[in-house]
C-alpha cells in the first residue's frame, strides 16, 4: 500500500527554516540546512543539479523515486515562490493546503485543498501505486493529528539556529515512533522513522 511520509532537512534543535522566512526568502537564513544538496561529488539521479555524498544520494534518490503526489501548506508553497506554477518535484504534482482561494497564477500541475484529510486523498489518487511527500511544518502537523502520516524522515544537520519555522508544532498527545534506518553522511544524518499505530 502506498505510504504518507514527511522529508525535510532539519537543524539539531528541531528548525526547518532559519529566522524571517517568507515570499522570496523562504528559508529564512536557515541555508545552511541544504548545503547537502550541493556539497558533495554525485549527482542525483533525479535531480541533476544536485551534487550530494554517495550516502546522502543514495537516500536522497529513494526517496524522490517513491514520490507520486506532493502535499504543502500555503505558508511553503508561497515562501517557495509557489514553486514557479510547478512543485518541489519534477513529476508529481502539488496539492495545497490552504484556507485561502488558489491565486491567479496557479497552474493545472496545482490543486487547492481546504483541510489535510482532502489533501492526503486527492494526493493518494493522484500518486496512483506510488507514495505520497507532505511538507512544510503545519501540514506535517495536521496529518499526525489526523492520523494520516505512515513515516517521518529527518535529514538532521549538526546546526543549533536558534530561531525560525520549527518542523513540528503542538499535537494533543505524544505520538510513537520506531526508528527504521540511520544513514549518516557528510554534514547531515538521515533517520528514517515509522509511526507507531
Amino acid at each position: 500500500m502506498d505510504k504518507v511520509f514527511a522529508s525535510l532537512a532539519v537543524s539539531v534543535d528541531g528548525f526547518i527554516t532559519g529566522r524571517d522566512p517568507g515570499p522570496g526568502h523562504g528559508l529564512g537564513d536557515g541555508g545552511i540546512l541544504f548545503g547537502w544538496y550541493g556539497d558533495g561529488d554525485t549527482p542525483s539521479r533525479l535531480f541533476p543539479g544536485f551534487r550530494l555524498f554517495e550516502p546522502s544520494r543514495s537516500v536522497f534518490d529513494d526517496l524522490a523515486g517513491r514520490v507520486g503526489a506532493v502535499v504543502a501548506g500555503r505558508n511553503t508553497y508561497d515562501d517557495s515562490d509557489r514553486f514557479d506554477g510547478a512543485g518541489p518535484h519534477p513529476t508529481a504534482p502539488l496539492i495545497v493546503v490552504s484556507h485561502r482561494p488558489a491565486p491567479p497564477e496557479a497552474t493545472d500541475k496545482q490543486t487547492f485543498v481546504t483541510s489535510i484529510e482532502a489533501g492526503i486523498e486527492t494526493a493518494r489518487a493522484a500518486a496512483g501505486d506510488r507514495d505520497t511527500a507532505v511538507m512544510g511544518g503545519g501540514v506535517v502537523t495536521a496529518a499526525l493529528r489526523a492520523g494520516l502520516l505512515d513515516e517521518v524522515i529527518l535529514h538532521q544537520v549538526p546546526v543549533l539556529l536558534g530561531h525560525g519555522r520549527r518542523f513540528f508544532q503542538e499535537l494533543p498527545a505524544h505520538i510513537g515512533l520506531s526508528l527504521v534506518d540511520a544513514v549518516p553522511a557528510p554534514g547531515v544524518t538521515h533517520l528514517r522513522y515509522r509511526i507507531e499505530r
